[in-house]
This record gives structure tokens, sequence and C-alpha cells, in this order.
């Protein structure tokens, strides 16, 4: 097993309220990450916040924080904040997020994801060291900012990275890449683009289920919706799967939405989604790491006849 093994919270069947008992178990099975997420249910810092208190002395992430839902400032305090409760325990996860996120949720600009990632970062970098930042950068400016009060230990901060221009950028100035929806073969492909000495991180969606034809109906439905965020498509892309996921594109893009789930191929499912019973899913989890994975973060999903509890303790390091 490798050193890191982490978990995603809260849970997928259950509110951030009612996962208290679970994550406050996942130092005892082993788990050495505990990592957020923020789409549309929870935001990136309040579960850490509560995990600093409820599971003592595991690490703490987020994966990711969206850098242009908030101003820069506020992520700068944000994560001061954390850094604050969970000293030298919390590593701040950014990334460009995706137009749906940005604009149509949340009334902003996705306008340059590169440009903006990489200046929040440069921003961020200053700002938890204390300094005061006064700076024009490509995406923004800043005007004479301090922190009140800057951690005693400036958090690391990681990229999400999908493709080599982020991936880069990553290896060359942050702490960390983090990457989502691939197969173990994929990992050395991104390992190729940021070297060895770059922590990679990614959650894997863990289904524990023997039920392989329930799995794959369920995967279909979330494939479909990542994997025509144009951001994502790009990256499938680059990993070679234009032309296998082709017919599922074309098929969205009628709307035809049933089309498009019957166009994933089963071989597209059982790359991405970790299936199987317990022991079959951590054989998979393991494939990923031995091929550059160093920290995989998983996300039990709900559909098979094995509980959420039950899949976050069979899949520890110490089951």
């Amino acid at each position: 097993m490798t050193q890191q093994w982490g978990m995603t919270i809260p849970f997928y069947d259950r509110s951030l309220a009612r996962s208290q008992k679970l994550i406050a178990e996942l130092p005892e099975l082993g788990y050495t990450d505990a990592w957020s997420a923020e789409v549309n249910g929870v935001d990136g810092f309040t579960p850490l916040a509560l995990a600093a208190q409820w599971a003592p002395g595991i690490r703490l992430g987020s994966a990711i924080v969206p850098v242009s839902t908030r101003g820069p400032g506020l992520l700068a305090m944000s994560a001061a904040t954390l850094a604050d409760l969970a000293p030298e325990r919390f590593v701040l996860g950014i990334g460009a997020s995706s137009p749906a996120i940005v604009e149509r949720w949340n009334a902003g600009t996705f306008d340059k994801p590169y440009a903006r990632t990489r200046d929040t970062l440069r921003f961020l970098k200053k700002a938890l060291a204390g300094e005061k930042v006064s700076e024009a950068y490509e995406t923004f400016e800043i005007k004479g900012f301090r922190l009140e009060r800057a951690p005693k230990a400036p958090p690391k901060i990681v990229l999400a990275a999908l493709r080599p221009g982020m991936l880069r950028l990553a290896a060359a100035e942050a702490d960390g890449a983090i990457t989502n929806w691939l197969s173990p073969e994929d990992v050395r492909r991104v390992r190729a683009e940021i070297g060895p000495g770059t922590e990679l991180i990614a959650r894997l969606f863990v289904c524990v289920s023997e039920d392989t034809a329930q799995v794959r109906e369920m995967a279909r439905r979330m494939l479909a919706g990542y994997l025509t965020v144009p951001v994502y498509a790009a990256f499938h892309d680059w990993l070679g799967r234009g032309e296998t996921l082709r017919p599922m594109h074309e098929a969205w893009a009628a709307g035809d939405r049933q089309a498009a789930l019957k166009a994933i191929p089963d071989e597209v499912v059982d790359d991405l989604i970790v299936h199987g019973d317990a022991a079959t899913c951590r054989a998979r989890i393991q494939q990923y790491v031995d091929n550059g994975l160093d920290t995989p973060v998983l996300a039990p999903i709900p559909g098979g006849e094995v509980s959420i509890d039950q899949a976050v303790r069979d899949l520890a390091p110490r089951a």
C-alpha cells in the first residue's frame, strides 16, 4: 500500500452532520487523508474544519476549490483559517473548475482558466507567506492585501490538472497535481508530464458491488455527466478515448440522453470506475499506485449491496 490513502468527505449517502461518526473512524482504519469537494453540495472548507476536530492527525485537503467563485483575498483567508486549525496538515487544492459551476451557478466569469489558476496560485503563495501583495496579474489586480494573521506554516497548494499545460504548471510552481476520472494505465501518461518528484493525487470512484450490470448502469449516468463537460472531453481526447467516446458526445449534443448513456462502452466504465468485491477494488486501487499515483482519494458511491459504512471499512489500508 502507498503511504497515503485518502477518503472523500462527507459521504455520498448522508449529510455532513451525519458524517461525524464515520469521519472519526478514518484514522483508526488507517486512512491518512480526508479530502473535500465543491460542486453543488457542501462547500470545500467546512467539512475540513470539522474533520480537523473529529479526526485529529489526519491530513486534510480540498479537491478542489474553484479559483473563480471567490475573490483571491477570501480564498487566502479561508486557507489561512484551515492552516491554523490543522497546522501542517492542510493542503489547499485549487482549480479552474468549469463554465457551469463558475458562470451558470455562481454568476462568475470563466475566462482564461489556465491564467486565472496560475495567477491565483502565485498570489496565494505570497499571501499565505504573510507578504503584503500589491500586484497586477494577467487576470486580476491586487492592491495592498495582507492577511491579518498569516499561518505559521503556509499550507501546501496543489492544482487540479487534466492536460499537459496545467500538469506542468503544477510540477513547476505548486506542490502537487490533482486529477480525476482516469484509469490505472492513464496514470502513467499523467505521471510522465509532472515527473517523479511531484505528488499526484486522484479521486477514485469506487462501488463495492458484484452486480456488474447494476454498477455499469449507475456509472454510465455519472460518466455522461462528467465526460461531456468540455474540460473532461479534452482530457479524454488527450488520453486517447476521443473516437471511442464520439458516439456519446454526438448523442448528447443532439439531446438524446438515453442514446448517450448507451453509447458508453463497458470497457470505458470498467476503466474509470473501480468496482467488484472489496478485495477486487483494493487490488484495482493498488494498480493506480503501482503506476505512479501517490495519493488515491476514494469516493465510495452507493448503489451496491454493501453500505457506504462497510465499504469505507472494507477498503481501508488496515482492512
